[in-house]
């Protein structure tokens, strides 16, 4: 069972930035898409961004011009980089990789709390 783990979560000043990297523990072919999600308490999951196999990037309103996905040197990392923060990011997150073979499967980190002060 492949897993993602994430690193770079943490608390960081309204203002600050934060970089969060996403690793897979083994191999995940046909790859769709790659990214990050947030849950706010009490609601669901939402999509923060997003970058397709072809690298097409996409992503929430809110945090466009100051949030950049990427992939990393391994086709199964993503980062975040998460600049000009503010209050209203303080979420945990979550990276994905959608992977479509007969089927799709999705995979899931276990999440990472970032927490922005005012």
């Amino acid at each position: 069972q492949v897993r993602l783990v994430e690193s770079g979560g943490g608390l960081v000043q309204s203002g600050g930035s934060l970089r969060l990297s996403c690793a897979a523990s083994g191999p995940i072919d046909n790859i769709v898409a790659l990214g990050w999600y947030r849950r706010f308490p009490g609601k669901d999951r939402e999509l923060v961004a997003r970058i397709s196999g072809s690298g097409t990037t996409t992503y929430e309103d809110s945090v466009k011009g100051r949030f950049t996905v990427s992939r990393g040197n391994v086709e199964t990392d993503v980062n975040l980089l998460m600049n000009n923060l503010k209050p209203e990011d303080t979420a945990v997150y979550y990276c994905h990789i959608q992977r479509e073979a007969w089927g799709r499967r999705d995979y899931w980190g276990q999440g990472t709390q970032v927490t922005v002060s005012s």
